[in-house]
């Protein structure tokens, strides 16, 4: 049984909506409905329904506003509107689907499908996701979890050379000249990083410590294997220091 919370700022158009969920009770529940969007985004903020109908026209906030401010998107959405000049832009949102009203039966029982096999698709991968680093966490030798592109990359210590920051985003550098960009800032990169192993030697860098080949105390750089040439920030140096 999905369930499901509906959001528009008519009272006529939602109860209309919730009367068309009605002739699909056996697959779909309403566990909440909201006329303001204000209240819709505190109850999603510690609740995750299986799927939301969001309305586009609502004056004190857009539907497009809305998905925005949204903290948690792990639920797909549907967008619900009686303007079809919308489409483009929320598909563009990450929108499961579009329905115009009124809506008609057959969308929206499309639209329930659709649903269905997007939580199901998720479901998997989230399954799949868990049993391979419950499965990497119990290996006698941990491996380097990293997840970037839809995929969990496994790496051993002595593939990584050093990890740059970029503002939210950190790249991975390997010693095969590959790199890896993660959508993580590297205050949490070096979370991931076994800290015998690995040192944040900058505010913008952290270093592979086996890597190091030379360490210019006076330019205040290191060398590493690679010959890239890393800085040592103030801060950080007498702690590198009493490391080495």
């Amino acid at each position: 049984m999905l369930e499901a919370v509906l959001v528009d700022d008519e009272k006529n158009a939602l109860q209309s909506l919730a009367w068309e969920l009605t002739n699909f009770s056996d697959e779909i529940h309403i566990v909440a409905s909201f006329t303001d969007p204000f209240e819709a985004l505190s109850y999603l903020n510690t609740n995750t329904p299986d799927c939301l109908f969001l309305d586009i026209e609502m004056p004190t906030m857009d539907g497009f506003q809305f998905i925005q401010k949204l903290n948690n998107k792990d639920f797909p959405v549907v967008i619900t509107t009686a303007y079809n000049q919308y489409a483009i832009k929320a598909l563009k949102n990450e929108a499961i689907d579009y329905l115009l009203k009124p809506i008609d039966s057959d969308d929206l029982s499309d639209t329930i499908l659709k649903i269905k096999k997007f939580n199901s698709k998720n479901y998997t991968a989230e399954r799949l996701e868990k049993l391979l680093l419950n499965f990497n966490s119990i290996e006698k030798k941990k491996k380097i979890t990293l997840n970037t592109d839809g995929k969990l990359v496994f790496l051993e210590n002595n593939q990584i050379l050093y990890a740059e920051s970029d503002g939210n985003y950190s790249t991975i550098y390997l010693t095969d000249g590959h790199k890896i960009v993660l959508t993580k800032k590297l205050k949490e990169v070096n979370d991931l990083l076994p800290s015998d192993s690995f040192f944040r030697i900058h505010n913008s860098y952290i270093i592979n410590l086996s890597k190091i080949k030379e360490f210019l105390k006076t330019d205040g750089y290191v060398i590493l294997e690679s010959n890239h040439k890393i800085p040592v920030s103030r801060q950080k140096k007498s702690d590198f220091l009493d490391l080495l």
